[in-house]
C-alpha cells in the first residue's frame, strides 16, 4: 500500500544565505539531454514510449531537421504535428562523454533541463522525481521492473536505479573536472503518468492523493462517459498542477518533494552533499506560491548551505523571489530581452540599455548580481542566431514561424553582430549562460526548433534544405561551425582568467548612442569594454581612464583595426574603434 509522507521529513531552523561565491561570475552551459548526445544506443526509447504512429523509428542523428520520416508523412501532412514524438536518443553517457569537451569549452556549471523519468521528450511532465529516466540509464527494462518493487510513496523502498547510478556517476566526473551541476525542478505540476495521479485516475475520490491536485470533478462509474477533469498547466491537460492553499502544497505532496529533493543533494545521506547536485533551477516558479518556497529553500540549504537555486522567472516578478531566505538567481530573460533591442532590433540606444539593465540590477540584494543567469536562448525561445537573422520578430513568439520568418544560418555579416552579443555577454556583470550548440553554430527557431540534435564535429549531417511548410529555401550545410566555437572558448578562457569580467563592479561611461563602454573594476585590476554597435567607425573618449597605477593594454579585439593605448598621453585623447566591433583593454 501507499505510506503517507507529511511526518517524514523535518525542517531545520531558518537558515540565511547569500548566492555562493562559486556561483558568481559563473559560466553555465545548458544541455536538453535528449538532443545532446546518443552515448549508448542500446537504451533508445522504443515506438511504445514515444507513442509513435506505426513505423515510428529513432531518428538520424544527422538527418536534416525539416525532413520527415515516412512514419510522419504516412500520419500528417504537417511538419509540427508530429515533430515532438520524435527521438534521437540523447542520455547520460553522450554528457559524460563529452564532459572534457565542456571543460575546454570553459564551462564551470552544467544545468539540465529536466533528467526525472518522464514520458515526453523534454521531461517537464514527471512520471517519478525520485528516478532519472529510464532511457537516459544503461538498462531501461531492469529500471522498470525495479520501478514496479517500491512504493513510491515511501522513501524507505526506494532503490538506485542503473539510470540513478550513472547520473551520480555524471556528478563526480562533473565534480572531478571542477564543475558544478543543477537540475530542473518542476513543482508545480506534473505528468499524466505520475504515479500518484495514477492513483487518483484508479481511485478517484477514494484515492489519498486527490488533495494533491485541483480535481474539478470525478467520474461517475453509473455513466457512459467519463466525467473525470481536473486543472492543466494553463489548460493542458497532459500537465495536472498540484493543488496550493495558502500559497503551500499539500503536506503529502510537499513532503515528497523535500524526499527526493534530500535524495539528490546528498545522495548516500551521510550529510556531506559533496556526491550529490549543486542545486536546482525551478520551472516557472513565480507560479508556485512563496510560502512553499520559502520551506523549500530553508531544507535546500540545511542540506547543503552553499547550494545555487534559479528561478525561471521572465519578467519583474523575479525581484520578489531572489533573496536570502529564497532563490539565489534567476534565468535573467530581461537581460536578452533589452540586449535583443539593442543589438538586433536597434529600438532602443546604447543609454537605454545599459540603464535598463543598471535598474534592473540594483533592486536585487547585494551580492546576487554576478550570478544572475545572463542569457540569451533557451528550449523555450529561438536560438540567438535566428534571433540575429529576423529583426524586429517576437523574442518568445507564440506560434509556429510563418512563411516570412527566416529559418537559414547566419551570413559573415550577421556574424559579426553574434560576436558583438557574445563579448557583451561575457564581459557584463552576471553568470553568462550558453544554451547547448549555440558555441557551435546551431540556429534554429522557437519550439521545437530550437531543440535540433547538437552538432558534433564526428557527426556527419545532411544540408538542411527542407522547408516546414514546403516553401523555396536555400541549403544551409549543418555542421560544428569551428569559428564559433573559438568565439566563444576565447572569450569563457578570458573571463574564467580575469577577476574582474567575473566579479569586477561595473560603471558606464559615456559613449554615443550606438557604442556602448563600460568599466569593470576589482582590487587593483580594471578592465574597459568598448563596443561598437554602428556601422560607421565611433570616436572612443578615454579621459576617464586615466591613472597613476599600471598602464592598459588590449586584451582582446573582434577586429585587427582595434588601436592600442599610449599611456603616456590618455589625458585628452580618444581612439576609433572600427564599425561592428569590440575590444577589451585591462590594466592592473
Amino acid at each position: 500500500m501507499y505510506a503517507l509522507l507529511g511526518s517524514i521529513i523535518s525542517i531545520t531552523p531558518k537558515i540565511q544565505a547569500q548566492a555562493p561565491e562559486w556561483s558568481q561570475g559563473l559560466i553555465w552551459y545548458q544541455i536538453f539531454p535528449e538532443r545532446f548526445r546518443n552515448g549508448d544506443s542500446s537504451n533508445d526509447p522504443n515506438r511504445e514510449r514515444a507513442r509513435g504512429p506505426e513505423g515510428w523509428h529513432i531518428q538520424d542523428w544527422g538527418s536534416d531537421w525539416y525532413a520527415r520520416a515516412e512514419w510522419e508523412t504516412e500520419a500528417t501532412d504537417r511538419f509540427y504535428d508530429l515533430v515532438r514524438e520524435r527521438r534521437y536518443g540523447g542520455d547520460l553517457q553522450g554528457v559524460i562523454d563529452k564532459l572534457d569537451y565542456l571543460k575546454e569549452l570553459g564551462v564551470g556549471g552544467i544545468y539540465f533541463n529536466p533528467v526525472f523519468d518522464a514520458q515526453s521528450m523534454h521531461k517537464y511532465d514527471a512520471t517519478y522525481y525520485h528516478h532519472i529516466d529510464r532511457n537516459f540509464g544503461p538498462n531501461p527494462s531492469a529500471d522498470v521492473q525495479l520501478f514496479s518493487e517500491e512504493d513510491p510513496s515511501d522513501p524507505t523502498t526506494w532503490q538506485w536505479s542503473s539510470a540513478d547510478s550513472l547520473f551520480l556517476k555524471l556528478i563526480r566526473e562533473a565534480h572531478s573536472r571542477d564543475m558544478r551541476v543543477i537540475i530542473d525542478g518542476v513543482f508545480n505540476h506534473t505528468g499524466t503518468e505520475f504515479w500518484a495521479f495514477q492513483h487518483v485516475i484508479k481511485h478517484q475520490q477514494n484515492s489519498p492523493f486527490r488533495y494533491w491536485y485541483n480535481i474539478i470533478s470525478y467520474d461517475d462509474p453509473e455513466t457512459i462517459e467519463n466525467e473525470f477533469d481536473y486543472e492543466g498547466w494553463w489548460g493542458f491537460k497532459g500537465l495536472p498542477i498540484y493543488k496550493e492553499t495558502d500559497g503551500n502544497l499539500h503536506p503529502d505532496a510537499k513532503a515528497h518533494i523535500l524526499a527526493i529533493t534530500q535524495r539528490w543533494m546528498d545522495p548516500n545521506g551521510d550529510g556531506d552533499p559533496s556526491d550529490g547536485v549543486d542545486g536546482w533551477r525551478l520551472d516557472v516558479a513565480s507560479e508556485v506560491g512563496v510560502p512553499f518556497w520559502l520551506e523549500w529553500h530553508e531544507y535546500v540549504r540545511s542540506i547543503n548551505p552553499d547550494a545555487y537555486t534559479s528561478a525561471e522567472i521572465w519578467d519583474q516578478k523575479a525581484l520578489d523571489y531572489v533573496g536570502d531566505s529564497l532563490f539565489s538567481s534567476v534565468m535573467n530573460y530581461p537581460f536578452a530581452f533589452a540586449a535583443k533591442g539593442f543589438f538586433i532590433d536597434q529600438s532602443i540606444t546604447s543609454q537605454e540599455l545599459s540603464s535598463r539593465l543598471l535598474a534592473y540590477q540594483k533592486q536585487f540584494p547585494k551580492g546576487y548580481v554576478y550570478s544572475l543567469q545572463n542569457l540569451y536562448d533557451s528550449h523555450d525561445t529561438p536560438r540567438l542566431a535566428t534571433l540575429i537573422k529576423n529583426p524586429g520578430s517576437p523574442y518568445n513568439p507564440d506560434r509556429y514561424p510563418d512563411n516570412k520568418y527566416s529559418l537559414e544560418a547566419l551570413d559573415d555579416a550577421e556574424f559579426k553582430l553574434l560576436t558583438l552579443m557574445v563579448g557583451f555577454q561575457f564581459s557584463w556583470a552576471g553568470a553568462p549562460m550558453v544554451y547547448y550548440g549555440t558555441e557551435a553554430g546551431m540556429w534554429g527557431a522557437d519550439d521545437p526548433d530550437d531543440r535540433k540534435p547538437m552538432v558534433w564535429p564526428e557527426i556527419a549531417f545532411e544540408p538542411e534544405q527542407n522547408h516546414p511548410y514546403g516553401l523555396e529555401r536555400k541549403a544551409d550545410s549543418v555542421g560544428f561551425n569551428q569559428r564559433y566555437y573559438e568565439l566563444f572558448q576565447s572569450l569563457a578562457q578570458l573571463r574564467n582568467s580575469n577577476k574582474a569580467l567575473q566579479r569586477g563592479e561595473l560603471e558606464v561611461l559615456p559613449s554615443s548612442p550606438h557604442s556602448l563602454v563600460f568599466l569593470r573594476s576589482i582590487e587593483n585590476e580594471q578592465v574597459v569594454v568598448i563596443i561598437n554597435r554602428g556601422d560607421t567607425p565611433e570616436e572612443i573618449p578615454i579621459h576617464r581612464w586615466e591613472t597613476t597605477v599600471g598602464k592598459w593594454r588590449l586584451l582582446y579585439s573582434s577586429t585587427r583595426k582595434t588601436p592600442q593605448i599610449n599611456n603616456d598621453e590618455i589625458s585628452d585623447k580618444a581612439i576609433t574603434i572600427a564599425p561592428l566591433s569590440f575590444s577589451i583593454y585591462h590594466r592592473n
